[in-house]
């Protein structure tokens, strides 16, 4: 059956068809999107959900999209879309955050030319029939400092620009290398340093916990007098009262703002003020950039869809469409390995190590690290997957960490998930042969070569003559069959393992019967799916 994708907000033509193009079928109903009720109504019925910025993704709209797969959001804002709670329930939102890059990066410096020449109050004295040359007098902008809070993807943009108009560029970013900020022509500086040195402020961060208010009324006293600040990156970034304060004092003198604290914004603080330009979030509206991200959005829920392949998830590791079949049976050997460990385990889970050996350290790990997650707690929450399994281990408080390291055994590559609870510690090893299965190399520090079935038994015990017997009878009078058994041992007369690959479930009255031999510490049931 085809995956459902609706599509709530105005997306183009050429848009909704490549959805078709990619076999899945589309709902296009642009209007959707503003009618809550109605779009509830009907979002259990779809496997994708495409929107703008007028739908929004609520925690009660989540809880009614049952079948809900992928939000993809054409643009780079995904305020309108509550991802802790898409999240918890398995649900990717991806954006799109190039796609309106140099759209937005052309508007800031669209506005910082607007600022220093002051043309809109300019255009409108002159047009009023004024001729005021005298009160528009303007500054240059060439040999002046821009100060750029955020120097990826659209600060970057913004940088280039500046520079080629002969201003000198400094850059706050705590994650910009210094490499890189040589290779873009910068200077890296620290975020007291761009205060005191810029004339003009251009924000291009992304609204946290951390970057709100950023410049709030103490960094904004501690600019150079007569900076002129724009912000076309997110409203909240600037304390718009404290920006207020100082324009009308002159320690500022302009800003230039396309975003708001509130939007849509029908008052604010900067409304009214003289040099102050304000737009109506303009950022990405231009005729290229729509459309560009409205063609991205849908070739990404298209290839996620069809494919498998993840590109700009928002919560999730993205997975390429070359490297997904290349993923698909090392993910599928993740999510056994947690369902093991997951399913031995009975006690809280404090610790989580994941050591990836030989060639799996070069994989995408973060993609089978969420796997063998999934796997983990699939045994107590059954709808859990790549997405959500994260997110609640986090909350969890569990401790998680990687481990990569060089080939350092007889497998090209293989992983080891290892968990720790207050009071012991299992272990589990697995590889992929060139069949593309999943297969048991190590348990317990115990080698052993074991195929992975659909069901299985696990049976610990102390090293004793007879073991094999026993077991292969007692399973055999129960009319069970056997269709690989693999052994293993620390040493003779020691701890032992015994996993079985059988070709259905194993009740509760034989696996008793197991558990009576007093050399038979635990015989426990697993259950894997399979391909």
């Amino acid at each position: 059956m085809a995956p459902r994708v609706l599509v709530s907000d105005e997306l183009s033509e050429t848009a909704v068809q490549i959805f078709r193009d990619h076999g899945v079928e589309v709902d296009f109903q642009p209007k959707l999107g503003k009618d809550k009720e109605k779009l509830a109504e009907i979002i259990g019925n779809y496997d994708g959900l495409a929107i703008r910025s007028a739908t929004k993704v609520t925690e009660k709209l989540i809880a009614a999209a049952t079948n809900l797969k992928v939000v993809g959001r054409a643009g780079i804002g995904v305020d309108n879309v509550d991802i802790p709670a898409a999240s918890r329930r398995g649900i990717i939102v991806m954006n799109t955050p190039f796609g309106n890059s140099i759209t937005t990066a052309e508007h800031a410096i669209a506005l910082m030319f607007a600022v220093a020449r002051q043309l809109p109050a300019a255009d409108g004295s002159t047009q009023a029939g004024k001729w005021e040359k005298s009160k528009f007098m303007g500054v240059e902008i060439t040999g002046k400092v821009l100060g750029v809070i955020g120097a990826g993807n659209i600060g970057s943009i913004v940088c280039a620009r500046a520079i080629g108009l002969k201003m000198h560029v400094i850059a706050y970013d705590p994650f910009l290398s210094k490499e890189r900020a040589e290779e873009m022509g910068v200077v890296k500086v620290e975020l007291d340093e761009l205060l005191a040195q810029a004339d003009f402020i251009s924000l291009h961060v992304p609204l946290t916990d951390k970057t709100r208010n950023i410049l709030n009324a103490e960094a904004i006293a501690k600019a150079k007098p007569g900076v002129r600040i724009i912000n076309c990156a997110r409203g909240g970034l600037v304390d718009e009262k404290a920006l207020a304060e100082a324009l009308r004092a002159g320690h500022v003198a302009g800003a230039g703002f396309d975003v708001f604290e509130v939007e849509p914004a029908t008052e604010s603080p900067l409304f009214g003020l003289p040099n102050v330009v304000c737009t109506p979030h303009l950022g990405a509206s231009t005729t290229e950039a729509q459309e560009n991200v409205a063609l991205q959005v849908a070739e990404q829920m298209s290839e996620y869809l069809v494919k498998g392949a993840v590109t700009n998830a928002i919560n999730m590791p993205s997975i390429t469409a070359e490297e997904a079949p290349i993923l698909k049976p090392f993910i599928r050997l993740a999510d056994v390995l947690g369902a093991f460990v997951g399913q031995v385990t009975e006690s809280a889970i404090k610790e989580i190590e994941i050591l990836y050996d030989g060639s799996t350290a070069a994989m995408n790990t973060k993609a089978l690290t969420s796997a063998a997650l999934a796997g983990l707690i699939r045994p107590q929450v059954a709808d859990v997957n790549m997405v959500s399994a994260p997110v609640m281990v986090k909350e969890k408080g569990v401790i998680l960490s990687e481990v990569k390291r060089d080939k350092t055994g007889v497998f090209d590559g293989y992983i080891k998930l290892t968990v720790k609870t207050a009071n012991q510690t299992r272990s589990v090893a697995g590889t992929v042969f060139s069949d593309g299965k999943p297969r048991f190399i190590q348990i317990k520090g115990i080698n052993l070569d074991a195929d992975v079935g659909n069901h299985m038994v696990y049976i610990t015990n102390t090293d004793v003559p007879g073991m094999i017997g026993f077991i292969g009878s007692t399973l055999g009078d129960a009319g069970v069959n056997i269709a690989n058994f693999q052994l293993g041992r620390e040493k003779q007369g020691g701890d032992a393992i015994a996993l079985l690959y059988v070709d259905g479930p194993v009740s509760e009255i034989v696996l008793d019967k197991l558990r009576a031999n007093e050399a038979i510490r635990q015989a426990k049931p697993l259950v894997f799916n399979i391909d």
